[in-house]
Formats: C-alpha cells, structure tokens, sequence
C-alpha cells in the first residue's frame, strides 16, 4: 500500500460538471483511490461533509460572496489545506456564474459570485468548463509525487504543474481577448481551431483559418486560452514530455 496523500473536495456555486468530468476518469479513479488518495471530504463521495485538514483540496465552483458560509468555507478550505487548486472555470475565473444577478426564484439572495483566487491565494489551476477527466487526473497523480515520490518524480511533477501554476499566479480573469492579445496579436496563431473545439458556449468559430470571438456570448471561462498550445507552451512539459507521460501511464498500471 502506497503512502497516500490526503484530499479534500470543496463544491462552492457551479454546476457539478468538474465532478461527473472526476468521475468520468472511471478505472483511473478508482486507481487513485485505491494506491494513493485518502478522500477525506465531498459531497457527493464521501460520508464526511466538513472541511479537514488535507494534503490537497480541489475546489469546484465561485464563491457566493452573500453566502457567508461560502466566504467561510473557501477561507477554512485555505487554512487546512497544503495545496488548493481550482478545479475548473468558475473556481478559476467565475466563468458564468459573473453574469449572475440575483433574483433567481430558488436563490433570491445569491446575486454577486467570485472566483476563489479573490478570497485566498491559489496555488494551482485547472482550467476549462469543464477540465478534462484526463487533465483532472494527472494532475491528481503528479501532486502525489510531488509530495511522496522519488527526487526525479518530484522533478517531472515540478516539470508538470509549473504551467498550472504560473495560471493562477497570472490573475482570476481569463477570456477570448487574452487569446488576442498574447497570441493571435503576436503572430502565434496556427489555426489549429482547439479553442473553438474548447469553448462550451459556442462563441468562436473559425474564419478563413484564424478564430472569430463573439464578445456577446463569452462567459469568461478561461477554456479558449488555456486550451491553445501556443499560450501553454512550456520547455519543462516539452523536453520531459515522455517521461511525464511513463510517469503517470505506470502509476495507473
């Protein structure tokens, strides 16, 4: 048995797709359940409900911030916890849940929602909306050797989360003008249309080649950016690209 490292699962405002993509790891899963996560808390995997200390919490969802149990709970989540990541858009960047105004029949209270990097300091994101069931795992796989594996799975982990990291270090607002901006202004673009593929509401499409964004139907999710390899290029992923790879296939195995 493996010297497993402790996880907790915060679920704050959203729509629980982060879980069913988690769940859609499936074998995967149950892998890391088994050889190297002790789940300590979520809502909807584990018996206990209330925020533990833990090695690593995933947080999925903004914070209500008329909610004062969820200012409460992202804060508790920051003090017990080694490593937060958010896990997905709204965690991120607030992704749909910005446009919210209140009002709503079931939440007539809940009008103005942030992203948790605006309450506590994040150390980690997973971006998308929903991140991919494979990303959400190997970054589950790599924060384990990075806090039990050998010196060299430290440093492919390393390797592996230093681009995750640098997107949280870069701010909570993420949108198809950063995609603009830092890539198709600076003569980048490929054309290779992932982030059309990427965007959940339809808002880009592809023009003779190059991506049209429709400013009207961006929600802000951050998935369009993130997903062009041309803003998450990183020498450390690249020139260790197949021993991340071997790293994660065999502790899956």
């Amino acid at each position: 048995m493996a010297d497993k490292i402790t996880v907790g699962y915060t679920h704050l405002s959203g729509c629980t797709g982060c879980t069913v993509a988690l769940a859609d790891n499936y074998a995967g899963l149950l892998t890391l359940l088994d050889k190297y996560v002790d789940l300590k808390y979520m809502p909807t995997l584990a018996d206990a409900r209330h925020i533990q200390k833990v090695d690593v919490s995933f947080v999925e969802g903004s914070v209500c911030i008329n909610d004062k149990l969820a200012v409460e709970e992202i804060k508790e989540t920051r003090e017990k916890s080694a490593v937060v990541v958010a896990l997905g858009g709204c965690a991120c960047y607030g992704n749909i849940t910005r446009f919210s105004r209140g009002g709503q029949q079931n939440q007539p209270g809940h009008e103005a929602y942030l992203p948790i990097g605006d309450l506590i300091k994040v150390d980690v994101f997973i971006p998308g909306c929903a991140p991919t069931p494979q990303l959400i795992r190997n970054v589950a796989v790599m924060a384990y050797l990075l806090l039990k594996g050998t010196k060299e799975q430290k440093d492919l982990a390393t390797a592996f989360l230093k681009p995750l990291m640098a997107a949280a270090a870069e701010g909570n607002s993420a949108c198809f003008c950063d995609l603009m901006t830092k890539v198709i202004n600076q003569g980048l673009c490929m054309g290779c249309g992932s982030c059309a593929a990427a965007c959940p509401v339809n808002a880009i499409t592809m023009e003779y080649g190059k991506p049209q964004g429709e400013r009207d139907l961006c929600i802000k999710c951050g998935a369009c950016y993130h997903q062009c390899p041309r803003s998450w290029f990183s020498f450390d992923v690249v020139s260790n690209y197949e021993a991340i790879n071997e790293a994660i296939m065999a502790a899956l195995q």
